[in-house]
């Protein structure tokens, strides 16, 4: 008897439900389905989203979109809330091979309640994720992914960083409006950080841990917060830790990169 995916069951039911559905509408064009995120990396909570990536033998036409976007309205507006957690891309195997600016709009679903199947051209932060999938993904349908994915080098993974801190100091993250979003932009600029420094991709929790004790005292505290509001995506937001963190995003993306200084 083939194990479930996950140690999680009502996770398991809806990627149950979304297989069936993906192989009713994709059928023989659909060669792997992959976990990747939290639960590739072991650190799925309660407040985690369910990262998927679909893989087919071609680019999802048109006509084949907007099944799947219905298919996603229906799944989002249904009774599971693990249901509006999916976060997940489409995306040929040609595609997924390696990572090619020129070949990079894809279906992309993200998570939340209300959220739609869009295309969406993905950018620098794709790399992490073939990483995570390719070294850890957990294979729902299909070949292991390393097999199907290109080794993602630490250097091209720096890469991709810098890129991303770049198009940060262009423009801003949008209005910091709820407690999950900024605290969201803070750890993912802890992950950022920690893959400029070590040139691997590691989970949120990792790298905030690491980030307390190697970015300075002056960020510590905004970090410890964000985690705890990671758990309390709901709760009141406080007008201080926004300041904080848009000063953090300016401090990151203005050339202070070089000031980290890993402490392990």
């Amino acid at each position: 008897m083939t194990p479930p995916p996950t140690p999680y069951p009502n996770v398991n039911a809806i990627l149950s439900e979304l297989q069936t559905h993906m192989q009713r509408i994709l059928g023989p064009h659909l060669v792997a389905l992959y976990l990747d995120g939290s639960l590739a990396n072991g650190d799925f909570d309660e407040s985690s989203d369910i990262d998927f990536i679909a893989v087919t033998d071609e680019d999802i036409s048109a006509e084949t979109f907007e099944t799947l976007r219905l298919m996603h309205a229906q799944m989002n507006a249904g009774p599971s809330p693990w249901a509006i957690q999916l976060e997940g891309t489409y995306l040929s195997a040609q595609a997924l091979r390696r990572y090619d600016p020129t070949h990079a709009r894809h279906p992309n679903i993200e998570r939340g309640l209300g959220e739609a199947l869009k295309w969406v051209q993905h950018g620098p932060w794709w790399l992490p994720h073939l990483a995570i999938v390719r070294e850890k993904g957990i294979v729902l349908l299909g070949l292991p992914p390393h097999t199907l994915i290109d080794p993602v080098s630490p250097n091209a993974l720096r890469s991709a960083m810098r890129d991303m801190l770049a198009e940060w100091g262009r423009a801003a993250p949008g209005p910091i409006n709820s407690r999950g979003y900024q605290s969201y932009i803070v750890l993912t600029l802890c992950r950022v950080l920690y893959t400029l420094q070590h040139g691997r991709v590691v989970s949120k929790k990792i790298a905030a841990q690491w980030a307390q004790t190697s970015l300075g005292g002056a960020w510590a505290g905004l970090i410890e917060r964000a985690w705890e509001g990671r758990l309390n995506y709901n709760a009141q937001l406080d007008p201080n830790d926004v300041v904080q963190t848009l000063k953090m995003v300016a401090h990151f993306t203005t050339g202070a990169q070089h000031e980290i200084k890993s402490q392990q």
